[in-house]
């Protein structure tokens, strides 16, 4: 019988998705109770440069709530308005460097150190390899300024069908242009964000996917699939994608990136049920 692998990764709760029974600035208090020691978020506000006040309502709840922040998006444009990303849009380039030096300064405010910034969609008019050049040379600024404070920019793949036009689909799509935006910023720290949802959707085999990435591999989040809910009300092979995960040598965090059916903290069991000798997923 093949040995299991042994290993340990941290998890972070995604207050973007979980304790959303609470006000965002809540959620921070809330994960910590429930034993999480790090959290991260989607980008909370609708402009790409919010207000001061509101900045510093964030940074002071998270600060008063004991955890840190291990991760956040980049502004990705009028979410709820169906748009996912701006990194790949000329008109964009503007507002996308602004918002990154206010990253920035979050970054300084809580020690964040790792931040995911949207593609885009395809745009009418404008050809795919003015979109790409557009692409590389956003995330190598962000990876240059961001990198001033120890940051690493991410890409990341989303379902096909759920996210318009949104081209970044599979790990053999994102590898190439991390190739290129890294040549261009002189920096390996621009790296695949590795989505079990997103990527099962668009039916990449996970334990594949996640060597051929090998150390491309920046950040990880999961949820099952079909679903999105947490793992083990799908589909997906939990225990084949953190065997996998150990074999390529990946120490980053595990992000609960999933809907909870119900109150978050009822949510939390799958923790417990993947955990055997040799492997901890610790909250």
């Amino acid at each position: 019988m093949p040995s299991v692998p042994a290993g340990e990764f941290d998890l972070v709760a995604n207050v973007s998705l979980l304790f959303t029974e609470l006000p965002l600035l809540d959620r921070f208090s809330a994960a910590a109770s429930a034993g999480f020691h790090s959290v991260e978020l989607w980008w909370p506000f609708a402009d790409a440069v919010p207000i001061a006040a509101d900045l510093v309502r964030l940074t002071s709840a998270i600060s008063k709530s004991g955890i840190a922040l291990r991760g956040m998006n980049l502004w990705a444009g009028d979410m709820a308005g169906g748009e996912r990303g701006v990194v790949s849009l000329p008109d964009r380039r503007d507002q996308f460097e602004a918002n990154v030096a206010v990253v920035a300064e979050i970054a300084r405010a809580t020690g964040c150190r790792v931040f995911n910034a949207l593609y885009g969609q395809r745009q009418p008019g404008l050809s795919k390899e003015l979109q790409e050049a557009t692409a590389v040379t956003n995330l190598a600024l962000a990876a240059r300024e961001l990198g001033r404070v120890g940051g690493t920019v991410l890409l990341e793949p989303l379902s096909r069908g759920l996210n318009g036009d949104y081209p970044i689909q599979t790990v053999s799509d994102a590898i190439p242009l991390i190739q290129r935006a890294r040549e261009t910023a002189g920096l390996k720290t621009i790296a695949l964000l590795f989505d079990t949802f997103h990527l099962s959707n668009n039916e990449d085999d996970l334990v594949a996917a996640i060597h051929l990435a090998g150390d491309f591999i920046g950040h990880v989040q999961v949820a099952d699939a079909p679903g999105r809910g947490a793992p083990g009300t799908g589909a997906i092979n939990f225990r084949a994608v953190f065997d996998a995960l150990v074999e390529i040598g990946y120490s980053g965090a595990v992000s609960c990136e999933y809907l909870p059916n119900g109150q978050t903290e009822q949510s939390l069991g799958w923790i417990a049920e993947m955990n055997r000798p040799g492997f901890t997923l610790n909250a």
